[in-house]
């Protein structure tokens, strides 16, 4: 016991040392835990008989990673995923999967190995894809709406791959056929109980015990483990991970899900680092010459065939070369889940050690690079607009205006707001209906929200977009005012309006004095940051009557 407890302390200690590291060059942490797997399996720490008790902890990381995920998967978002969404995901998935599996069966690998890689190559990460669209507030954009959709797409059927490779030689007496149709039975029975919990019973339950957070956690991992148990008796056969999805997709439409996930989330970031360290241990580094160059070629087609089929599908269906490399860069790499089906198909078929090792490879080589891609995209766009002009249909429909009752030919002198939400609305709320002012915001429902409002002039876009700017007659503008707080986003605004119109005052915002620093220096002449302008607002009521806060208290109410 006190060998175990030393292996973990060491496992532990590294992985947090390395994930500042990560951190601090702003990658994926999963890096980290593989990296610690690799340092601790290749560097002789451990002797290579005591590793075994690692894996039925990472195993149990699975477990609570599937579980959080039920949780977190809404059930009705699945009928409101429109067409758009359902042809990008579905069209990258199976365009992906004919384009990638000859290119692994050209490196050598039979059958079974290349059919499980390219399903490998296929899913993008989802941790991965909302982080970096969260970092860039970019989640309730067009391109964000349109990855996250795609993402969950994936989720699901990656599920589905889950279920039938872990079940996948149980029953060495029936056909794969045979076995094909016993599982979608099991699946149906299953889904459809757990379905009818997750709608009628469970919310009940959760409601009596939400009062105790300590109870509803207990029952709620009570409730995980009883049915993976369950899940994993030779009456079922699935594997406990599977058991964790369900148990997750049975409290999804209860009130205190959040509550739970956020309880059960520290217990999931534990046992899931094991997971990855595992993972980097059982890396054949011997074999490194011979997968050297297969990483380097599906890296590659992971982070620009995937792009590209994205920016075709999206080219075909009218909308913006923009929108449709932004979006396409969001899912330029594999998915974590991508690392655990080699894991599985790897035990369930006695895959060569050293595919786990080669797709590990890609999932760190496509990691990396695809969060720089992400994080610089908007540059990278400029840079590669003109030759994605192919991929734009010229009577493209995406962006169509809603605009004022003279268009946008006359205005001069105007006002234009990057940002309708939140302090945008505020803003426009108190114009007078004599100021010519334009909207922009990359949310159509925001836009939607305005149409009431006879003088404001309304534009659906990102104002990094050049078409956008010179449709909001950026250059004829006398103040621009940005809300948003995306330093990139306001950096391109600012050298845009160096460059068309010099004579505009320009109010940004930002939210630490780094950013503003930077801001500044970029020519902003004036730029908000929120806690200083509450401050002050705050001192200025304080400084007067109090009674006027029950006026403002109104006012308030009436936006909110």
């Amino acid at each position: 016991m006190q060998n175990i407890f030393l292996e973990i302390t060491v496992i532990v200690c590294l992985a947090a040392v390395l994930s500042v590291f990560f951190k601090f060059f702003r990658q994926p942490i999963i890096l980290a835990y593989i990296l610690t797997g690799i340092i601790i399996g290749n560097l002789g720490f451990f002797p290579a008989n005591n590793n075994a008790f690692l894996q039925p902890l990472s195993d149990i990381g699975i477990t609570f990673l599937l579980f959080l995920m039920g949780i977190e998967i809404k059930i009705k978002e699945f009928f409101l995923i429109g067409k758009t969404v359902f042809l990008v995901g579905v069209g990258q998935m199976l365009l992906t999967f004919i384009l990638g599996f000859p290119l692994v069966v050209f490196f050598g690998f039979d059958l079974t190995t290349s059919i499980y890689m390219t399903i490998a190559l296929v899913f993008s990460s989802t941790v991965i894809g909302i982080k970096l669209l969260s970092d860039k507030k970019d989640l309730n954009s067009l391109y964000g709406k349109i990855a996250v959709g795609g993402l969950l797409m994936q989720d699901f059927l990656e599920i589905m791959v889950l279920i039938f490779l872990s079940t996948a030689g149980t029953n060495i007496d029936s056909s794969p056929m045979m076995q094909f149709l016993i599982v979608g039975f099991k699946c149906i029975l299953l889904f459809g109980s757990i379905g009818y919990l997750s709608f009628n019973i469970f919310p009940k339950i959760i409601e009596k015990l939400s009062g105790s957070s300590e109870i509803l956690f207990l029952v709620s991992i009570a409730w995980l483990f009883g049915l993976s148990a369950f899940i994993s008796s030779p009456l079922i056969g699935f594997p406990i991970s599977i058991g964790g999805f369900l148990a997750g997709l049975a409290l999804t439409n209860s009130l205190a899900n959040y509550q739970i996930i956020a309880k059960a989330r520290t217990l999931r970031d534990f046992f899931i680092i094991l997971f990855f360290v595992v993972l980097g241990i059982n890396m054949d580094f011997s074999s490194l010459p011979s997968i050297v160059v297969p990483a380097i070629v599906l890296s590659a087609f992971v982070l620009l065939i995937k792009p590209l089929i994205i920016i075709v599908i999206l080219g075909l269906l009218g909308f913006r070369k923009r929108t449709s490399f932004m979006s396409g860069t969001i899912l330029a790499q594999i998915s974590e889940f991508s690392l655990i089906i080699i894991f599985l198909a790897h035990k369930a078929y006695n895959l060569p050690s050293s595919t786990l090792s080669l797709i590990t490879l890609v999932g760190i080589i496509t990691f990396v690079l695809s969060s720089y891609v992400v994080v610089n995209n908007n540059s990278i766009f400029l840079k590669l607009s003109k030759y994605l002009s192919v991929f734009e249909k010229k009577n493209a429909h995406e962006e169509k205006l809603i605009i004022g009752a003279d268009g946008f030919d006359d205005l001069k002198d105007h006002m234009v707001i990057v940002g309708g939400d939140q302090m945008g609305q505020s803003i426009v709320d108190s114009l007078s209906n004599d100021d010519k002012c334009v909207v922009v915001d990359f949310d159509p429902s925001i836009v939607k929200k305005l149409e009431g409002k006879e003088n404001i002039y309304k534009l659906f876009g990102d104002i990094g977009d050049v078409d956008i700017q010179q449709k909001a007659k950026l250059d004829m503008a006398s103040l621009v005012i940005s809300t948003i707080p995306d330093v990139e986003d306001n950096i391109l605004l600012l050298r845009a309006l160096k460059h068309e119109n010099r004579k505009a005052k320009v109010v940004v915002m930002a939210y630490d004095k780094h950013e503003a620093r930077e801001l500044y220096k970029e020519g902003a002449d004036y730029v908000v940051l929120p806690h200083l302008a509450g401050g002050r607002q705050l001192a200025k009521i304080l400084g007067k009557d109090l009674e006027g806060i029950s006026s403002l208290k109104l006012k308030d109410q009436r936006y909110l």
